[in-house]
């Protein structure tokens, strides 16, 4: 069955979302939208990076964007403004990737692949990747997660608590490096900031619980990711944009819900 490249797809996508979702309602609930933004634009260098060095991509994407991650939350704690440092990061380290990925030898580097994804190209090998990443974000956040919502509700009851908001947060970006590096090929550096905050935001109108946010994140974002391949398939799409788009239509309509129930 996994011979099916369309098969795969769905599979790699199901699989993103899944892994997205989770680490979206924390993404929200603490503001870090700019933030994932900056760790994602990084993944275009450590793609150059890893194609220069010989190495998976994976490690490659996966290294930087914790580098990236760890190196804005240290300037944003030294006194600089945090909208600062992120505008500077996210663009920076986005034109850097391009430069660097010219200098990459040998065919070509398929930009666009990377920045919009090129999830009909998912081969079992990167099934493997996606799944086993997802596993250990989901698997890392539900370790985690009584200690992560109690330091993002309020950090001074977490330090009552015995709780290190700081070590939460530590545990937010690896989980957030790993989306990335799971989430590059199934829609790009320039749409995994969608893939985490879309769904999220369309579960909260809907959601009376923190548990319930994260359940509704899910459905909706494996419904985006199924939705948005079923467009590409037959509008003749690309797929990561679909996927995000039908994300945004969902995000439309649950904002309306939540309109009209408020009225």
């Amino acid at each position: 069955m996994l011979d099916d490249f369309l098969v795969r797809a769905v599979l790699a996508a199901v699989g993103a979302a899944l892994a997205a979702a989770p680490l979206g309602v924390f993404v929200i609930w603490r503001r870090m939208a700019y933030f994932s933004d900056a760790t994602a634009h990084a993944a275009v260098l450590g793609v150059a990076l890893a194609l220069a060095l010989s190495v998976p991509v994976f490690a490659g994407t996966l290294v930087v964007a914790l580098v990236t991650a760890f190196g804005v939350a240290r300037l944003s704690g030294r006194g600089m403004a945090a909208d600062m440092v992120l505008g500077v990061a996210a663009h920076s380290a986005l034109a850097l990737g391009i430069v660097a990925a010219s200098f990459v030898q040998g065919p070509r580097l398929d930009l666009e692949a990377y920045l919009f994804g090129d999830i009909l190209a998912v081969s079992v090998t990167d099934l493997a990747v996606i799944w086993g990443g997802g596993l250990a974000v989901a698997g890392l956040i539900f370790w985690r997660w009584q200690d992560l919502l109690i330091a993002t509700v309020s950090p001074d009851l977490a330090v009552a608590s015995g709780i290190d908001p700081d070590r939460e947060r530590l545990i937010l970006m690896l989980a957030l490096a790993l989306v990335v590096a799971v989430a590059l090929k199934v829609v790009g550096a320039l749409l995994i900031g969608a893939l985490l905050i879309v769904p999220a935001a369309a579960a909260r109108p809907m959601s009376r619980t923190p548990e319930g946010m994260l359940a509704g994140a899910s459905a909706l974002g494996v419904l985006s990711a199924l939705g948005g391949l079923w467009a590409a398939w037959s509008f003749d799409t690309p797929a990561g944009p679909s996927i995000v788009c039908a994300a945004a239509a969902l995000f439309a309509l649950s904002s309306l819900f939540a309109g009209r129930r408020s009225a």
